[in-house]
């Protein structure tokens, strides 16, 4: 006889989960799970779920039907939410904003130990001379970086991070791309939700399409396609590949008769 069967480890899963705000469900039957080292995107239509997927990994949405389970035990979390909802005129400096982050502390001022995590994660992402200035000064690339540093000072095994390039230019795109590949590659598992199909979701290794239940779950390649795009945004996308990538079209195709010229375009003068 053959020896037991390795489960594979997860930091989370979901067993059929149904989340609900008073009689209105959110997110239905949905099961899925994320292993160590995960790099997971969440797309999906305004409405589908997403960032309710997020506040019920961090247990602020509690399920109305199945269940939440941690297999290897509770999991070290940071959060980073949509900038938009962030009240950028709290009166705070960066580095501020980063010691707020703090958990279990009863002294109302950080350690020395605090200051140097805190300035050591403000250098390695790019903000360290930016530590004294106001939150409210910041370009929108660098607001996103400091709320991904407060995230990374409860040291996560699991970082989330809710529509991370919503509102910012290309560059400031790039940049945060980069970032969490490079937040990745040291180890750390994450998910991001996102509306940006082209701009990060098809840069990830793996995602979901969610309109409240799960629609489809692989490779950028293997569901970002046009039978998948219509189930879960509830219209039809074309898709396209360049570089290997796919790339969605949303507005669709002009008719064949509106393209075509008038016959007499087509016709040579005597």
């Amino acid at each position: 006889m053959g020896g037991p069967v390795a489960v594979k480890e997860e930091l989370i899963r979901f067993e059929r989960v149904t989340c609900a705000y008073g009689a209105d469900p959110v997110i239905v039957n949905v099961d899925f799970a994320v292993p160590p080292g995960a790099f997971l995107g969440i797309v999906g239509p305004s409405g589908s779920g997403k960032t309710s997927m997020l506040r019920a990994m961090t247990g602020a949405l509690r399920p109305v039907a199945g269940r939440i389970v941690f297999p290897t035990g509770p999991v070290a979390m940071g959060y980073v939410p949509q900038v938009e909802t962030v009240n950028w005129y709290f009166p705070v400096t960066v580095r501020e904003a980063v010691l707020m982050a703090r958990l279990g502390r009863r002294l109302p001022w950080a350690s020395k130990d605090e200051i140097r995590e805190a300035e050591e994660l403000l250098d390695r992402l790019g903000l360290h001379a930016l530590g004294k200035r106001h939150i409210r000064e910041l370009s929108g690339g660098q607001q996103q970086r400091v709320f991904i540093a407060r995230a990374m000072m409860r040291n996560p095994r699991l970082l989330l991070l809710d529509e991370p390039t919503s509102g910012v230019d290309v560059r400031t795109r790039h940049d945060v791309v980069h970032l969490l590949h490079e937040l990745h590659h040291g180890g750390l598992a994450i998910v991001v939700t996102t509306h940006d199909l082209n701009g990060l979701a098809a840069h990830l290794p793996e995602l979901i399409c969610l309109n409240k239940e799960v629609i489809a779950r692989g490779a950028p390649r293997d569901v970002i396609t046009p039978e998948v795009l219509e189930r879960t945004y509830g219209a039809p996308m074309a898709v396209l590949t360049h570089g290997g990538m796919p790339v969605v079209v949303e507005s669709a195709p002009l008719p064949t008769d509106v393209l075509r010229l008038p016959e007499e375009h087509h016709e040579h003068p005597a």
